[in-house]
């Protein structure tokens, strides 16, 4: 099996993608960003205007209010790891375009098999459908499915809840659970864990046969 690729790496390469469309109307990418030990990866949709000029995800007013959801989860923007579908922003924060997900695609992908999270808490109609492509957010947000190696949490972005108070509670009820799904997801890879494979003891030479200490005889 290949090794990850590290996140440092696949950053430097999105930076200087030129895939599709979108790097011609870019101010910088946005790979993503977040320690690479994080349990929790976040994925939303595209950058905005402001993620466009900084090259950071989420620092707009929804990344501010996405703070304060993850503050009802007990955590801070530093613990979790987040990032988009698309690395560069469409124009006028249109919904990305198929060509331009395809473009991302195997990004996203390296990018989850680096940081190989317990969880991945969607944000979104655009990344839900990378994982229930038929699903309805309305009806599956805050759901916790196992997907592969992990699980996979589908939530509202924080743009729809804060255009529309309708989706408010509803957001920060998925995210106050989360510390409980990320116990629940812990304890359901530890049972699936292979043991770790212990190395078979090598024979001794016959130079360490001679040498190895005698049993005293007490009596």
């Amino acid at each position: 099996m290949p090794t990850p690729d590290s996140l440092a790496q696949i950053a430097s390469e999105v930076s200087a993608c030129a895939k599709c469309a979108l790097h011609k109307t870019r101010a910088k990418a946005v790979p993503g960003e977040g320690p690479e030990t994080a349990e929790i990866m976040l994925i939303g949709e595209g950058p905005g205007f402001n993620e466009d000029q900084q090259g950071r995800p989420f620092v707009g007013q929804a990344g501010k209010f996405l703070g304060e959801l993850l503050g009802l989860a007990g955590l801070k923007r530093e613990d979790v790891w987040i990032g988009n579908v698309v690395k560069c922003r469409p124009p006028n924060n249109r919904d990305p375009m198929p060509e331009e997900l395809q473009a991302c695609h195997a990004y996203l992908e390296r990018q989850i098999a680096a940081l190989d999270p317990k969880i991945i808490v969607t944000l979104g109609r655009f990344s839900m459908g990378k994982f229930f492509p038929t699903a309805r957010i309305s009806a599956v947000h805050g759901q916790m499915r196992k997907v592969g190696d992990r699980f996979v949490i589908p939530m509202f972005h924080p743009a729809a809840a804060l255009h529309n108070p309708t989706y408010l509670p509803l957001i920060k009820q998925d995210f106050a659970k989360l510390p409980e799904l990320l116990e629940i997801a812990r304890k359901e890879l530890a049972k699936t864990s292979p043991p770790p494979v212990l190395a078979e003891p090598k024979p001794l030479s016959e130079a360490q046969k001679t040498d190895e200490p005698k049993q005293m005889k007490l009596f």
